[in-house]
């Protein structure tokens, strides 16, 4: 993960906005990659985003690769033989994770003014954000 994450110009891209909540939701204890899964559909479904399998696992495997997370293999409660990978940070990952929030939070931003700028610009007006 390099010292500076580059804008697109555009907005974000999903694979930085998985990774954001891949890291919060790790912050936060709910470790394994198939709960993630279940709560990120479950909070952004108000706004009809259903992030698929695969884009949530490539944003893990990013952040493995970037030293952010690692996989730990622990045996499913109540299985004697079926295991279920957790994610955690190892040592040096929670800075790293940290940092790349930090980065993001100023992308997204940057993101926000652009679609009030839209908004603005094109019904004249700029509406709250607010949850559905």
């Amino acid at each position: 993960m390099g010292d500076k994450r580059t804008s697109s110009g555009f907005l974000l891209k999903q694979r930085a906005f998985l990774k954001l909540y891949m890291i919060t939701m790790t912050e936060q204890d709910r470790l394994y990659g198939l709960k993630l899964l279940d709560a990120l559909r479950d909070e952004f479904r108000p706004f009809g985003y259903k992030p698929n399998h695969s884009e949530v696992y490539k944003a893990l495997h990013d952040l493995i690769e970037d030293g952010v997370l690692q996989q730990v293999k622990r045996k499913k409660e109540g299985m004697k033989l079926q295991e279920v990978v957790y994610y955690r940070f190892p040592d040096g990952g929670y800075e790293k994770a940290q940092l790349y929030k930090r980065q993001l939070k100023v992308e997204l931003e940057r993101c926000e003014s652009m679609i009030k700028k839209a908004i603005r610009d094109n019904y004249g007006y700029v509406e709250s954000v607010t949850n559905p």
